[in-house]
């Protein structure tokens, strides 16, 4: 683990997409249940997701991340196409945890393709989207914003 500015990132966990210079559709997403007791659930879940990593169709790699004093946490995720993201939305796991934990907290979430970045450009960025959330006035108290 890594911590930056509050921020913990769990290492980079490669998935079995390799990419070389070719484009890559990333995803972030920022989580923040709204009762502390949630936590642990929110934190199963992810580890119980990550464990498929290695064995995901399309995944290149993916961090995942919490502010623990914030009650924040979400993942950077990297994917071959924009098909192999949507299997991994539409996947019966995903699906499980996405169902239990809705209502429970405020998602924030963008997608984007691009050329395929180093690891370190990746998460300058990943840190910089975060921080935007932090700005007096940018967070919402309520539903899913995608940006």
């Amino acid at each position: 683990m890594v911590e930056t500015k509050e921020i913990t990132w769990r290492r980079w966990r490669p998935g079995p997409a390799a990419v070389a210079d070719a484009e890559v559709v990333v995803s972030m997403t920022d989580y923040t249940p709204y009762r502390w007791g949630d936590l642990p659930r929110i934190f199963w879940d992810a580890t119980m997701l990550a464990r498929g990593w290695p064995s995901m169709p399309g995944a290149v790699g993916v961090w995942l991340w919490s502010k623990p004093m914030q009650r924040r946490s979400g993942s950077v995720s990297v994917w071959r196409s924009p098909e192999d993201l949507r299997e991994f939305v539409g996947s019966p796991l995903h699906v499980v945890i996405m169902r239990r934990n809705r209502g429970r907290g405020f998602l924030r979430s963008t997608t984007w393709t691009g050329p395929s970045m180093p690891v370190s450009v990746l998460w300058r960025r990943a840190a910089d989207w975060l921080a935007e959330a932090e700005r007096p006035g940018d967070r919402v108290t309520g539903g899913a914003h995608h940006g």
